[in-house]
C-alpha cells in the first residue's frame, strides 16, 4: 500500500468519499488494475511518479478489479488497465492501456489548471483590449516558467498575429504537436494567417477591385481580393469570389480557390454558412 498522500486504494467503503466527494475539490484519476495484468504493472510506476510530481493537483485512486469486482462491474470495465478521470463527481474522460508518460501528461493537462494559465488569461484580456505588446511580454514570461504548456503557445501565436508578426505566428503554429494544431482555435488562427501571408506585398483592396472591373477574367485579382475580404471578416463576400474563381478558372494556382475555401470553412467552424457554401463548392467539383 502506498504511503503517498496523493495515492489511495479504493474499496466499496471509501469510494464515495475518496472518489466522488474528493473529485468536487480536485480531479481524481481512477486506475482499474489487476495483479496479473502486465500492462497494469508497467503503468503503475508512471502514474505514481506523476501523482508525486503534480503534488496534489490530482489524486490517484487505485481499484483492484480482482478484489473490487462490484466497482469494476459498476463501470463496465471490460479490459485493463482502464483509467477514468473524475471531476465534480462524474467521470469526464478516460483512456485504456499503458500509454507513454508524455501522453498521460497531455491527458492530465487537459483537466488540471496550471499556474501559467492565469498568465495566459491575463494576456488574452490584453489582446481583447488591443494591447498585443503587453500580452507578448506576459506570455514570454509564462513560456520561461512553463515551457510545456500548449495554451501559452496558442496565445503567443495569437498575440504575434495581432501584432502583425505573421511569420512568427506561423512558425509557432507549425511547431505545435499535431493534436494541438487540430484544436479549433488553432485551425482558425492558421486560416487567418494563411490569408494574411497571402496579402504580403499584394495590391490594395481598391486596386484589385479596379482590376476586376477592367478585366473580369483577372483570376489573380479575384483571388487576392477574396483574401482581403477574409482579413476584413467579410467571409461571405470572400466565399462568393472564390466560388466564382472555381467556376471560371478552376486550375488557377493549382486549385487555389478550393483550398482557400476550405481554410475559410475552418475559420467559420459551426457557422451556418459552412454547410450552405460547402455544398456549392462540392457541386463545382463533381
Amino acid at each position: 500500500m502506498s504511503t503517498s498522500p496523493y495515492i489511495i486504494e479504493i474499496t466499496q467503503d471509501n469510494y464515495q468519499s475518496a472518489v466522488i466527494e474528493q473529485s468536487q475539490k480536485v480531479p481524481v484519476l481512477v486506475d482499474f488494475w489487476a495483479s496479473w495484468c502486465q500492462p497494469c504493472q508497467m503503468l503503475m510506476p508512471v502514474l505514481a511518479k506523476l501523482a508525486e510530481q503534480y503534488q496534489g493537483k490530482f489524486i490517484l485512486a487505485k481499484i483492484n478489479t480482482e478484489e473490487q469486482q462490484a466497482l469494476a462491474g459498476q463501470f463496465g470495465i471490460r479490459s485493463i488497465p482502464t483509467i477514468k478521470l473524475f471531476k465534480n463527481g462524474e467521470a469526464v474522460d478516460e483512456f485504456a492501456g499503458a500509454l507513454p508518460e508524455s501522453e498521460i501528461r497531455r491527458f492530465l493537462d487537459k483537466h488540471i489548471p496550471r499556474e501559467s494559465d492565469a498568465l495566459v488569461a491575463q494576456a488574452e484580456q490584453l489582446l481583447l483590449q488591443g494591447d498585443s505588446d503587453a500580452a507578448l511580454k506576459i506570455l514570454e514570461q509564462a513560456k520561461l516558467a512553463d515551457a510545456d504548456n500548449s495554451n501559452i503557445d496558442i496565445a503567443l501565436a495569437q498575440a504575434h498575429a495581432a501584432a502583425g508578426n505573421t511569420e512568427q505566428a506561423l512558425e509557432i503554429t507549425a511547431q505545435m504537436p499535431a493534436e494541438i494544431q487540430e484544436k479549433p482555435q488553432v485551425r482558425v488562427l492558421q486560416g487567418l494567417l494563411f490569408f494574411e501571408q497571402m496579402l504580403s506585398g499584394a495590391p490594395s483592396e481598391t486596386e484589385l477591385q479596379k482590376r476586376l472591373e477592367n478585366d473580369a477574367s483577372d483570376s489573380e485579382a479575384r483571388y487576392l481580393l477574396a483574401a482581403h475580404y477574409v482579413v476584413n471578416h467579410r467571409y461571405e463576400d470572400a466565399i462568393q469570389l472564390l466560388l466564382e474563381l472555381m467556376r471560371k478558372d478552376r486550375n488557377y494556382g493549382n486549385d487555389a480557390a478550393r483550398k482557400s475555401l476550405l481554410k475559410i470553412f475552418d475559420i467559420l467552424g459551426d457557422d451556418p454558412l459552412v454547410p450552405h457554401y460547402r455544398s456549392k463548392m462540392m457541386s463545382l467539383i463533381y
